[in-house]
């Protein structure tokens, strides 16, 4: 698979990395020649400096073999292009755009349908809004992702010193909860991803990673001691686009919302946008101004401000103050494994939205979904099971799986089935499998065609 990606930046430099560890083609294409060097230092890739919007350059990046163009730049106008002279050179390489004006919205039918005749638009900054949404609905939960239109979920949740499974043996949990102990997937114990078995005993601090369907959500969360409490007031700091979106979803819910921007004109403009929102001239990370705007009454302080080092202290802040639970927005990848160690639970990043969506496109078979973990040491992947598979029509328990790969969750019409070792998956169900990075390459072959070689 030849794989094109139009920018160098964070989005182009990730998927790059995760797409070269797979063994794709892959070619990186950028004006800057600053960023294909950082690209060419770190990742196993071809380089191409020039513009992603230039027919020349695509045609010598080989976008006529190519089965992707991916068009994440900075510009929404250079991503549009590049799909479109792609389209008029190669109407057959599938194209994705990354684009974030919000004065774009209305008119993404139209960019699927006809020129530039775009297959898949990725708006980062409305997946990050779900996500935050998720978050606040879910609470405890410092990670959450939907399969099957949101009817199983896997839910990130950190375990506290004194929690009852806090020391337990996974073969212990039902004996301590009285009933069958909800799936876990996977536990991030000191940045290490480990696929518990029976005899693996959790232990405080650990991010543990469960399955579950979306109508047993709260008895799995008061398995690790989360409760669930009313949302009511939030604020939000940073009245950018993301914020923009957010505060108009909430209005909608009829949640008491209150947004601090310091830029005077930018408060006027989302003030005329908004009905019901309390817009506040000021920082965010001003003491007095949070003390004066009652932080302590706040159930959920969400920082969504551009710039990183302000939503980080404004979080600290906020929770010092007592508001009762902060999301904090972050783009620099670097500074995701340090949230924790510093009290930063709950976190969201536009370019990782960018990039799960982006997944699912990528991945060979019938892929719906697929979301990358904390670490990004492994992900969770919703496909349908083909019937050329060799997966269907035999219990699971015999087939070879690569190691590292977990089938999580058998959807089969309005049934949902945790498997066992002899459930058997028959064609059409839709399957949420969970796979470490090393093993996707293998897993992507089996729910694509019949194999002989594991």
């Amino acid at each position: 698979m030849r794989v094109i990606i139009v920018g160098a930046g964070e989005v182009g430099f990730q998927i790059a990395s995760r797409l070269s560890l797979e063994n794709k083609d892959v070619v990186v294409v950028d004006k800057s020649s600053e960023a294909l060097r950082r690209v060419s230092d770190n990742i196993d890739v071809q380089v191409l400096q020039g513009p992603g919007s230039s027919p020349v350059v695509l045609e010598e990046a080989g976008i006529k073999n190519a089965e992707i163009l991916l068009a994440v730049t900075d510009s929404d106008e250079i991503n549009l292009v590049a799909c479109l002279i792609a389209n008029i050179i190669s109407p057959s390489t599938k194209k994705m755009a990354r684009l974030r004006n919000a004065d774009y919205d209305r008119y993404h039918d139209t960019f699927r349908t006809y020129a530039p005749h775009i297959d898949t638009l990725i708006n980062p900054e409305i997946e990050v809004v779900k996500t935050i949404e998720r978050l606040m609905n879910v609470p405890g939960a410092v990670d959450i992702g939907e399969f099957t239109d949101g009817r199983v979920k896997f839910i990130g949740i950190h375990l506290d010193k004194g929690a009852k499974l806090d020391g337990l043996k996974l073969s212990e949990i039902p004996a301590k909860i009285n009933k069958q102990s909800p799936l876990i997937a996977a536990v991030v114990r000191d940045d290490e991803l480990i696929i518990p078995r029976g005899t693996d005993q959790l232990m405080a601090g650990d991010l543990i990673y469960c399955i579950c369907e979306e109508a047993k959500v709260l008895d799995t969360l008061s398995v690790f001691d989360k409760r669930s409490e009313p949302l009511h007031r939030v604020l939000i700091i940073g009245g950018g686009r993301i914020g923009l979106r957010l505060a108009s979803l909430l209005e909608k819910k009829s949640i008491y919302t209150k947004i601090i921007e310091k830029n005077a004109d930018r408060c006027t403009e989302i003030a005329q946008q908004l009905n019901k929102a309390i817009v506040l001239h000021g920082d965010g990370s001003d003491q007095r101004l949070l003390n004066e705007e009652n932080i302590r009454d706040m159930d959920v302080v969400i920082t969504l401000t551009n710039e990183e080092e302000t939503n980080i202290l404004s979080s600290l802040l906020a929770k010092r103050m007592g508001a009762r639970k902060t999301i904090t927005k972050i783009t620099k990848f670097s500074y995701l494994p340090l949230m924790s160690t510093i009290g930063i639970e709950q976190v969201v990043s536009p370019r990782l939205s960018a990039i799960n969506t982006i997944l699912q496109h990528i991945r060979r078979g019938k892929v719906l979904s697929a979301i990358a973990i904390r670490g990004e040491q492994a992900e969770f992947m919703e496909t349908v099971a083909l019937e050329t598979s060799d997966i269907v029509g035999k219990p699971l328990r015999q087939i070879s799986f690569p190691k590292g790969v977990i089938v999580t969750s058998i959807v089969r019409k309005d049934d949902i089935i945790i498997p066992s070792g002899d459930s058997v998956i028959q064609p059409e169900d839709r399957i949420i499998i969970f796979a470490r990075r090393t093993a996707i390459p293998k897993i992507e072959k089996i729910l694509t065609v019949k194999f002989e070689y594991f």
